[in-house]
C-alpha cells in the first residue's frame, strides 16, 4: 500500500464518480456458494482492524516501498548509513531484521482494544512487498524467527500465530495479507539484473522457467499460511501489478502513462509487465485449504477480486458491489513516529458515511518497533467503542436507503424495516439540536421513533415528504453517545 495520507469524503471530487462507474463495469460477481454466504456475513460486519508491521516500523517509513527503485516523493530513501547510494541503501534495510526485537508485542491487549472497538474482522501482513516474513516459513530465511533476528529466541516470535490466536479468542475473524511481489526473492528481483521498478527484473517470457519457481514459491507461501495456521476468513493480496495481461491491455496501459503527463519525454517511473502468478490455480488450491475462503486479488479485474478496496478514500457514492474503504488511523500504514490519529469525532463519522453507502471500514493501526500500539490508536478505538456500544445495531447487518445522507444526517437500514437516522454533531455541536427535521425518509403514520440509547418515545409530525422530530431537555442534556447520536423510525413509507 502507498503513502498513507489521511483522507476523508471532502476530499473526493468528480473524479471519484467516474472512478466508481469504471468499477461498477469491472466487479466479477462471485459463484461459490459457501464464498456468497461468507461474503454476505462479511459486509453485515462493518468495521475490521488491518495493521501493517515489519522491520521497516524501526526507520518510521512508507513500508518497503523505498527499497523499489521509483521516482516517487513519498517512496525516496532518507534513512541509513549512505542513502544517497541505492546498494548501501539495500545492504542497511536488509540489515533491520538484526536489530528488530519488538520485546514489548502483547497482541492480547490488541484484541481487546479491537474487540471493544466493535470490530469484528482483522488482516495482518504476513509480509510486505520486501519480502520479510512476519511468520515461520520454511520456504525463506528472510523471516521474523531467523537465527539473525534477535527477537527469533521470544516465545512469541512467530507473530502471524500469536495475534490470530488473540483475535480469534476474541471472536474476530481474521485475514492475511500478503504481497505477490517480493523484492527479496532471487527469482522476483534476480541478482543478476538491477532492478528497474516494482516489477520483475526480467523478462519472464524469455525465463519461463525462473517465473515458474517464482510462482511455486507463491503459491507454497500461501497455502503454508492457509495450512498451518488455522482458520483464516480472508487471503488479502496487494501489489496488483503482479497479473496476467494481455496486449491490449499493456497497451492501454502504456496509452495512460503518455497521456497522463507521466512521460513527457519518453521516461516511464515504473514499466507494464505481463507477470502471470496464476491466480485461478491458486484460489482453486486455497478453497480446498479453507473452504468458503474469500480472496480479495486487490485491484485486478476478475473473479478473484471478492470485494473491491478503495484505498485512502472512502467513494463518493453506494456501490453496486461488497466493498471496503482502508484508511489510516494516524500516521501513515506504517509507524509514524508522532503520528497524529483521527479524533474520535472524525473516526465515528467516517465509519458511518462508509456505512451508510453500503461498505465497510478497514482501520489501519500500525505498531512500533517495539510491538505496541500507540496511546492516539487506542484512544480512538475507545471512542468507538463508547459509541458502539450504544449504536451498533445501526452499524452491523444493515444495507442502504435512499438518499443516504443528507446534509449532516446518514441512514441505514436493517431486514425487519427499521431506518436510522443518524446526525452527526456538526462543528461545535456537543448534544443534537432540539428539533431534527429529515426531509426525505417519511414515517409510516403512528409510528415509533426512539433514540437508540434511550426508551423515550420521541414525538414527531410529518413535513412535506419527510418529518420533524422534537427532542425533549431532557435527553438532550442526557445523550447515551458523543460525537453522533441515531434515531429509530421503526417503519416508513415506501
Amino acid at each position: 500500500m502507498k503513502k498513507g495520507i489521511f483522507m476523508i469524503a471532502l476530499l473526493f471530487s468528480v473524479q471519484m464518480f467516474s472512478q466508481a462507474i469504471y468499477e461498477d463495469e469491472r466487479y466479477v460477481p462471485e459463484t461459490d456458494p459457501l464464498v456468497l454466504k461468507n461474503l454476505d456475513e462479511w459486509q453485515g460486519k462493518k468495521f475490521g482492524l488491518l495493521m501493517h508491521w515489519g522491520t521497516y516500523s524501526q526507520w518510521g517509513i512508507v513500508e518497503s516501498w523505498s527499497i523499489c527503485p521509483e521516482d516517487y516523493g513519498w517512496c525516496e530513501r532518507k534513512k541509513g548509513s549512505n542513502p544517497s547510494n541505492y546498494n548501501d541503501y539495500i545492504k542497511d534495510y536488509e540489515g533491520l531484521r538484526k536489530t528488530f526485537n519488538p520485546v514489548k508485542f502483547d497482541p492480547a491487549k490488541w484484541a481487546k482494544a479491537a474487540k471493544y472497538a466493535g470490530m469484528k474482522y482483522m488482516v495482518f501482513t504476513t509480509k510486505h512487498h520486501d519480502g520479510f516474513n512476519m511468520y515461520d516459513t520454511k520456504y525463506s530465511d528472510y523471516k521474523i524467527t531467523s537465527k539473525d533476528v534477535p527477537f527469533h529466541t521470544n516465545p512469541k516470535a512467530d507473530v502471524l500465530k500469536e495475534i490470530f490466536n488473540s483475535f480469534r479468542g476474541e471472536g474476530i475473524s481474521t485475514g492475511a495479507y500478503f504481497s505477490k511481489p517480493d523484492w527479496h526473492n532471487e527469482n522476483y528481483w534476480d541478482p543478476y539484473f538491477p532492478p528497474f521498478d516494482r516489477n520483475v527484473n526480467y523478462d519472464p517470457s524469455l525465463y519461463p522457467e525462473k517465473w515458474q519457481k517464482y510462482v511455486d514459491f507463491t503459491h507454497n507461501q500461501i497455502l503454508e499460511i492457509l495450512t498451518n495456521y488455522g482458520k483464516v476468513d480472508i487471503l488479502w493480496l496487494d501489489g496488483g501489478w503482479v497479473r496476467k495481461r494481455d496486449q491490449v491491455n499493456i497497451k492501454e496501459n502504456y496509452d495512460e502513462k503518455f497521456t497522463e503527463n507521466e512521460s513527457k519525454n519518453g521516461f516511464i517511473k515504473h514499466r507494464v509487465v505481463d507477470q502471470d502468478p496464476k491466480m485461478d490455480e491458486l484460489v482453486i488450491k486455497a478453497r480446498q485449504k479453507q473452504p468458503g475462503l474469500i480472496v480479495v486479488d486487490r485491484a485486478v479485474h476478475g473473479k478473484n477480486q471478492n470485494y473491491l478496496t478503495p484505498e485512502g478514500r472512502v467513494p463518493a457514492k453506494t456501490l453496486p458491489y461488497p466493498w471496503e474503504s482502508c484508511i489510516p488511523a494516524g500516521g501513515g500504514w506504517s509507524y509514524t513516529p508522532d503520528a497524529k490519529y483521527m479524533t474520535g469525532r472524525e473516526g465515528i463519522h467516517m465509519l458511518i458515511d462508509i456505512v451508510a453507502k453500503g461498505g465497510n471500514l478497514l482501520l489501519n493501526v500500525a505498531p512500533s518497533p517495539e510491538g505496541e500500539w500507540d496511546k492516539g490508536a487506542y484512544d480512538l478505538l475507545q471512542a468507538y467503542g463508547d459509541w458502539m456500544k450504544v449504536n451498533s445495531t445501526a452499524i452491523y447487518n444493515t444495507k442502504p436507503i435512499e438518499p443516504y445522507k443528507e446534509e449532516n444526517i446518514c441512514f441505514t437500514q436493517n431486514k425487519a424495516g427499521n431506518v436510522f437516522a443518524f446526525y452527526l454533531a456538526k462543528t461545535g455541536e456537543d448534544k443534537i439540536p432540539a428539533e431534527v427535521t429529515v426531509k426525505s425518509i417519511s414515517p409510516k403514520k403512528g409510528t415509533k421513533i426512539t433514540m437508540l440509547g434511550s426508551k423515550t418515545s420521541l414525538k414527531w409530525t410529518k413535513e412535506g415528504n419527510g418529518f420533524k422530530v422534537v427532542i425533549p431537555e431532557s435527553l438532550r442534556n442526557n445523550l447515551p453517545a458523543k460525537e453522533a447520536w441515531t434515531l429509530k423510525i421503526e417503519a416508513i413509507n415506501r
